[in-house]
């Protein structure tokens, strides 16, 4: 064996590298303290568990689209509003925005303020719309749920 990998030390070099960028992102999720999940599994989860869906947008930008009762709490407004979600600590919570780099700022602090089911969409609204899922429009961003054709 010894005499394998020492004729072969760049592809064994590769297979190490490739098995340490495997065990970090698997202990990424451990590590932030929030799970990152595709939109299918999102879908799963909402028509599962009924989880706290949080648009971290700007209400603006929540009102021109967002998932059905979503909750609008802007991402630089998360940690002044963390009273609001207090009842669900408990409870599974999935976070996004438009492409999943607030959203990843708004779940890190959850996570760090003892939420223990939180769930990052990767890819947020963007990855939504491209999967062709539902939208829907609210002018006061408070999760009305007026269809969006």
């Amino acid at each position: 064996m010894g005499t394998f990998i020492l004729e072969n030390w760049p592809l064994f070099l590769a297979l190490v590298f490739i098995i340490i960028l495997l065990l970090m992102n698997s202990a990424r999720g451990r590590l932030l303290g929030f799970n990152e999940i595709k939109t299918a599994e999102a879908v799963q989860i909402m028509s599962r568990d009924d989880p706290v869906v949080i648009d971290t947008r700007s209400p603006e930008e929540f009102s021109q689209g967002h998932i059905l009762n979503a909750l609008n709490i802007p991402h630089d407004q998360m940690e002044a509003r963390l009273g609001e979600l207090e009842p669900h600590k408990q409870d599974k919570v999935i976070v996004y925005c438009r492409t999943g780099q607030r959203s990843a700022k708004a779940a890190s602090l959850l996570a760090k303020n003892g939420f223990t089911g939180v769930y990052k969409m990767n890819g947020g609204m963007l990855a939504w719309q491209g999967a062709n899922l539902p939208v829907v429009t609210s002018p006061s961003g408070d999760g009305d749920t007026d269809s969006e054709d």
